[in-house]
């Protein structure tokens, strides 16, 4: 694949100086997103950036990638070749959603709102912590971030259980399974984690029928806002099907002021924060990419059309 001309869609020409060595043979350009012409698109070979900019089109180039690890805002644009490569971005995405989801699980274990209460009234009330030994653990989505996950929760003893479309047995999970016979391992979950990207498949996956077979069991969702029914959900609460959730991603991001899940008390919302992308780890990633590629050797982040990821 011969690439020369390469737009990366955002000011970063000191982050990528840093790191990346003078080369007579390739061309950038950066440019900010809504400022990115046709002019700027037909010029180039490769096109990195966040987002596609709003004339983004992708017949034209021989290489796309992605700083997030999400490239379903890519994917929706249509106009797509079958020889145009799709990368996206691996670095520490993993770690920091499994940090961020270890820390509203062990909040919740220790009782931190509880003895915060308590405090306030100055009242003296013990209560006993339970551990992440003894908590079963469902992650939906067994890629790179979901593996993450589950490696971090294995580590603590936790017993964790996966489901995910291939049903494909991987290291860190007792066992995993397709989302159609995922109902009894939801049945047994203390905590149910989403890690699921986007894809035509995972849209809504997680619905009634899903939420049906919680027994009081939380929820985390750290994947695509769209992979929840938020009405399925709202009724789960209120059932008590779902004692509590955490969302770092929602359908419409940033949340409306009207929206109902605002005022509820029984989950957490955060601004998708999760796995904020580190842009310096951002270019390492595509460096790594494009010698991979001028190198012919097999890449680790290409994206599959067929699957969306």
């Amino acid at each position: 694949m011969d690439i020369k001309n390469i737009l990366v869609a955002g000011k970063y020409e000191e982050l990528f100086q840093k790191q990346i060595t003078n080369d007579e043979f390739l061309d950038f350009r950066f440019i900010p997103v809504d400022e990115i012409t046709l002019d700027d698109l037909t010029w180039a070979d490769a096109y990195v950036g966040s987002k596609p900019c709003s004339n983004f089109n992708p017949s034209n180039l021989k290489w796309v990638h992605s700083f997030n690890a999400g490239v379903n805002n890519f994917l929706e644009v249509d106009g797509w070749k079958e020889d145009t490569l799709l990368t996206r971005t691996i670095c520490s995405f993993g770690e920091r959603i499994s940090e961020y989801c270890l820390s509203y699980v062990l909040s919740d274990l220790q009782f931190h709102t509880y003895f915060k209460e308590k405090q306030v009234r100055k009242e003296w009330a013990p209560k006993t912590p339970t551990m992440v030994k003894d908590l079963t653990i469902v992650i939906f989505g067994s890629g790179e971030i979901g593996q993450a996950v589950a490696k971090t929760f294995h580590r603590f003893g936790a017993t964790v259980y996966g489901v995910s479309q291939s049903g494909k047995q991987k290291e860190f999970f007792r066992e995993i399974t397709k989302p159609a016979s995922a109902g009894p391992l939801l049945t047994l979950a203390d905590w149910v984690i989403s890690t699921l990207p986007l894809t035509k498949e995972t849209n809504k996956l997680i619905d009634d029928e899903i939420f049906n077979h919680f027994k009081g069991a939380a929820f985390i969702n750290v994947g695509r806002g769209a992979t929840v029914d938020e009405s399925a959900m709202i009724e789960g609460l209120n059932t008590g099907k779902i004692r509590y959730a955490v969302l770092d991603v929602l359908t419409a991001e940033p949340l409306p002021n009207d929206s109902v899940l605002w005022g509820r008390d029984d989950l957490v919302i955060t601004p998708h924060i999760s796995a904020v992308t580190d842009l310096n780890e951002a270019i390492s990633c595509f460096i790594e990419t494009f010698s991979n590629i001028e190198k012919k050797v097999k890449l680790l982040n290409q994206v599959d059309f067929s699957k969306g990821y």
